[in-house]
């Protein structure tokens, strides 16, 4: 698609001991001449001692006037002091600052999303991040904004490929853990505000969203455990009721295959490797990460930092290519 005019997307530093600087290089390269229009966030002394040409903004309406020539860079004046190939502590402010600022320049409307490099969760923690995340940080972040039209508020992971959507119900907690806090509200809730987010930002008019079973063969009739006919069955009534076209549910082991991707436009799943494994499977380099239920937009490469191979020339952009075209293809929907 090619490059609309408008504000261009706020790109976050990310790990600076990561993958993310040389990343946001090579998506420059490739979008440089077509767009979209990208500027990075962070401390430009990271950006600069690649070697690369960096083109220093003031504001993001800087950024289409350098973009086809440097990679705009907007400097927070917080100093990262990772190395190549290590996540330290220290660099969390710099991390963290990168990120605030983005999501306030698309709130102020200067920037049209935010797409975010990876983090190394461990080393924000250790200097007293207090979120799981991403997806928790960015909830707090815009806490206090208007949702968009009348759209239901609440962060909801999804991973969005060329063949295949998904959105976790349960996501970062032993199996064990998610099994027990499963409920038939958490389902509906998360099912409205994916039927919502594929109306608003993907255009599909009246999606089709296949739940799945938690247990094998979805409990088959109970034999195998009493959630699916306990919880999972009556979240499914609920969002028909409520005008969603849900259906399930579902046996996860016949639901991903080419056939029965044809009967859906997203698939809601119970855990989060019902989710993830399938997605990446499909499409690892070309799968987003889409953070549903935000007064913003919010995509991401599917992937981590990658410290084993930073600094190596080898790292693959097409995830952040992808997350950067799928950022203002949801833009230009919300703009319409």
């Amino acid at each position: 698609m090619p490059d609309r005019p408008g504000p261009p997307l706020a790109l976050t530093m990310g790990e600076p001991g990561g993958v993310g600087p040389e990343l946001a290089f090579k998506a420059h390269k490739a979008l440089r001449a077509s767009g979209p229009a990208f500027f990075v966030i962070g401390d430009a002394q990271v950006f600069a001692a690649s070697g690369e040409k960096i083109a220093l903004i003031m504001a993001p309406s800087d950024a289409r006037d350098k973009f086809n020539d440097a990679l705009p860079v907007l400097d927070i004046g917080v100093r990262a002091h990772a190395a190549i190939g290590k996540a330290e502590a220290a660099s969390a402010p710099a991390v963290i600052a990168s990120i605030e600022k983005a999501v306030a320049l698309t709130l102020s409307g200067e920037a049209a999303a935010v797409v975010t490099n990876p983090i190394q969760k461990s080393s924000l923690i250790a200097a007293g991040f207090k979120y799981q995340g991403h997806t928790e940080f960015l909830e707090a972040l815009t806490a206090a904004a208007p949702m968009p039209g009348a759209a239901r508020r609440g962060a909801v992971m999804m991973l969005a490929g060329p063949t295949l959507k998904t959105v976790p119900v349960t996501i970062h907690q032993s199996v064990i853990a998610a099994a027990r806090s499963l409920t038939t509200q958490m389902i509906v809730r998360k099912g409205l505000i994916l039927a919502d987010a594929l109306r608003r930002d993907f255009g599909i008019a009246s999606p089709r969203i296949a739940v799945s079973g938690l247990n094998p063969h979805a409990g088959e009739a109970g034999a195998i455990g009493d959630e699916d006919a306990r919880l999972i069955a009556p979240a499914v009534s609920d969002l028909v009721n409520a005008g969603v076209n849900a259906f399930g549910p579902l046996p996860a082991d016949t639901l991903f295959h080419e056939e029965a991707r044809a009967r859906y436009d997203a698939a809601l799943c119970m855990l989060h490797d019902q989710a993830l494994i399938p997605a990446k499977t499909l499409a690892f380099h070309e799968a987003v990460n889409v953070t549903l239920g935000l007064p913003i937009i919010r995509t991401s490469p599917d992937h981590g930092t990658a410290l084993d191979i930073a600094g190596k020339g080898v790292a693959n952009p097409s995830s952040l290519i992808a997350a950067l075209r799928l950022a203002a293809h949801m833009a230009a929907r919300r703009t319409q």
